[in-house]
């Protein structure tokens, strides 16, 4: 894994938690897209090299729905870099990590990804990330 490549915040409202994010960041959203298999509307900031994706759920079965009406809003996932996500899932299957998805799927912010369950990893979603590569 190379790097932190975002941390997701799950909102209940992306336009609510945007404005506060821009003010605390000073910065701008530099994108928003859906990802209708996830349920979700993601938005992006960027602040010196770290990025932050603000999710809203589109409906109430979506994993953010669930995963806001059990803890609220706040931190959903950690999201790391990868150079080849085969390979790392493949690596982390070998380790022990349970995965959520076998195989990588499209994701925001034109990014191929896959999920670690939580349960292995303390309590912390982990996303793997690998640009650009669909």
């Amino acid at each position: 894994m190379n790097k932190i490549e975002h941390i997701g915040i799950a909102v209940n409202s992306i336009k609510l938690a945007g404005d506060i994010y821009q003010k605390l960041l000073d910065t701008v959203i530099y994108k928003t897209e859906e990802v209708v298999s996830e349920g979700v509307i993601t938005s992006f900031l960027q602040a010196g090299p770290n990025k932050i994706e603000l999710l809203e759920a589109t409906n109430p079965d979506s994993p953010i729905a669930k995963f806001i009406a059990k803890r609220g809003e706040g931190v959903h996932h950690i999201a790391f870099e990868v150079n080849d996500i085969v390979t790392e899932i493949a690596r982390l299957k070998a380790e022990g990590f349970t995965l959520l998805n076998d195989e990588p799927k499209p994701g925001a912010d034109n990014k191929l990804v896959c999920f670690v369950h939580p349960k292995g990893t303390n309590g912390v979603l982990i996303e793997l990330c690998q640009s650009n590569s669909y």
